[in-house]
């Protein structure tokens, strides 16, 4: 046992500096390789061209004054031929699609100009407010009440109301306004004092000319009856109007 350890402190110092060695000797060769690792030089691209570019050589024109009649004289009277009917056919589409769009706009501002001559006539015509027609009226002033009658005819029209124990004392007559003919019934209430407070003319569909209902209508509502304090407040009837078609 002492052998080995006189041996080992014999040779510590060698097998250190061995180990030493071999480690400094092993971390130079890793940085050497590190540094041709890193150090990698880059060679630049160098292209060259030369001074100068060869013209391409063109091939030889053989026989040039013996081709050269036969190719253009045939060629050049077909190409302006060709040119001027293009031309001509454009001219003439041109032409022929302007006149189209011409006629049509015309026809088109005609028809716009006569819609607006035709609303500015319309809009400057007056609007006859019906309470400035004048009405004949049928009068009850100074006849006995019972020779009144109901029934009032104006030529071959005529006007017929409902109210009980009420007789009229002016009765205005339309029937010769309107053109069309028919009979138009209208209700009516009339207050104590013979006044008409609301008149609705019925709707009738054999009558195409609607003016007639505006006509019965106002002159029911001109229409005065009797007074009566024993009449109910709001007294309901009918006026019969019958337009004869002029």
């Amino acid at each position: 046992m002492r052998n080995w350890y006189k041996i080992y402190k014999r040779n510590i110092y060698g097998v250190m500096g061995t180990l030493v060695f071999h480690i400094l000797l092993f971390l130079a060769f890793l940085l050497a390789d590190v540094d041709m690792k890193g150090n990698v030089k880059e060679e630049p691209i160098v292209i060259e061209f030369p001074d100068l570019i060869p013209e391409p050589e063109l091939p030889e024109e053989e026989n040039t004054e013996e081709s050269q009649p036969e190719e253009s004289v045939p060629v050049q009277p077909n190409t302006q031929s060709n040119m001027a009917s293009n031309q001509r056919a454009t001219e003439n589409t041109t032409t022929s699609t302007d006149e189209f769009f011409d006629s049509e706009y015309m026809k088109e501002l005609e028809a716009a100009k006569q819609l607006r001559s035709s609303v500015s006539n319309n809009l400057s015509k007056e609007v006859t407010d019906l309470k400035d027609i004048e009405m004949p009226v049928e009068t009850t002033e100074g006849m006995d009440r019972d020779s009144i009658k109901n029934v009032i005819y104006a030529g071959e029209s005529n006007i017929k109301y409902y109210l009980d124990n009420r007789y009229h004392v002016r009765l205005p007559i339309p029937v010769y306004l309107a053109q069309g003919g028919g009979t138009v019934i209208v209700d009516i209430e009339v207050d104590r004092s013979g006044r008409v407070v609301t008149a609705k003319a019925r709707d009738n569909r054999s009558i195409r000319d609607k003016q007639i209902f505006l006509y019965a209508q106002e002159a029911a509502s001109r229409t005065l009856f009797n007074s009566d304090s024993n009449a109910p407040a709001l007294q309901q009837g009918t006026i019969h109007y019958t337009f004869v078609a002029q």
